[in-house]
């Protein structure tokens, strides 16, 4: 019977239309081999054989509510340069709408370059601007939510603290939400914290919960500590904290609080585990499941996107065919 239900929400994630607004990543792969050490200094020397592109961040939240079956709208801000068009172009191949998204030319599109040698990440370079957005480019995000508020059913918040989330837009957007009724999630960033009270519900992982809470995670009942001080302090209806290995945890708003176990199979890679989380669970939401359902459905889709390698999306098939 459980199940039954969860395939009725999935199902459901074919009507459901998010706008999914935060800080835009293109991660770039390098990948290559290592057959000896540099002579200028003792690290690899990588020949780089192939190199791809996905995207991260926000726009990866975006990808994963597009695979899901949702409709996904996006806005946030990329630079004039060509890793702002390669982003931008390859949202548009997967259907996403990016008219919400902003070219701005006095900051770069935030990239993530991974090397990657015999399936092994040798380094990360990041290049980004966190400074937060100038007035006018956020007024224009907070204009374009306006105009399609009535469109859409949810708001994802994807905070990684690059400068598109500021306190200013995060009161305009949450006062639309809250006129129009849609839901709103969060994933959050810790020095954000105070600026997300009065969302639907956050996802932190239990390293940021612990440290939004400033308070040790060291068992059970510091971990019902810092859920409840969460929900408490946001006013919001629940808390999700996602446990890695162990699972997730879910607060809910009236004292409830259920542990979810995690259903992974196989974990070959958590990079962006946390986005496909806030993905299906706002999904789930939206086409009308319960709080626990939504957290539970979401557990699967961790357990699936885990078992892949890289920065990677869950599928609206792939999840039906788990649940049942």
């Amino acid at each position: 019977m459980m199940k039954k239900k969860f395939r009725k929400a999935i199902n459901g994630f074919s009507g459901v239309r998010v706008l999914v607004i935060g800080d835009l990543i293109l991660d770039e792969f390098l990948w290559g081999d290592v057959s000896r050490i540099s002579p200028e200094a003792p690290v690899p020397v990588v020949w780089v054989r192939s190199e791809s592109y996905m995207p991260g961040g926000a726009a990866n939240v975006a990808s994963n509510i597009n695979a899901l079956g949702g409709r996904a709208y996006l806005a946030g801000v990329v630079g004039t340069g060509e890793r702002g068009r390669v982003l931008t172009r390859t949202l548009e191949e997967k259907g996403i709408d990016v008219s919400g998204i902003i070219v701005d030319g006095g900051r770069p599109t935030t990239l993530k370059t991974r090397v990657i040698a015999h399936h092994q990440q040798v380094v990360r370079i990041d290049k980004e601007r966190i400074d937060g957005l100038n007035k006018g480019l956020i007024e224009r995000i907070i204009s374009y939510t306006g105009n399609i508020i009535d469109e859409i059913d949810a708001i994802v918040i994807e905070d990684y603290g690059k400068g598109v989330i500021t306190q200013g837009l995060l009161k305009q957007i949450l006062g639309m939400a809250k006129r129009y009724k849609k839901i709103v999630t969060v994933d959050p960033k810790e020095e954000h914290f105070s600026y997300y009270k009065g969302v639907t519900a956050i996802t932190p992982n239990h390293y940021e919960a612990a440290a939004i809470s400033r308070l040790r995670l060291r068992d059970d009942k510091a971990l019902d500590k810092i859920g409840k001080g969460l929900l408490n302090k946001l006013r919001c209806e629940a808390v999700l904290i996602t446990l890695g290995e162990n699972g997730m945890q879910l607060f809910e708003r009236h004292g409830r609080s259920t542990h979810i176990p995690t259903v992974a199979q196989d974990v070959f890679d958590v990079s962006g585990a946390g986005d496909t989380v806030i993905s299906a669970f706002t999904l789930a939401l939206a086409s009308g499941a319960a709080m626990l359902d939504a957290a539970m459905i979401s557990n699967y889709a961790a357990g699936i996107v885990v078992g892949k390698i890289g920065i990677a999306v869950v599928r609206q098939k792939e999840l039906l065919s788990r649940v049942i």
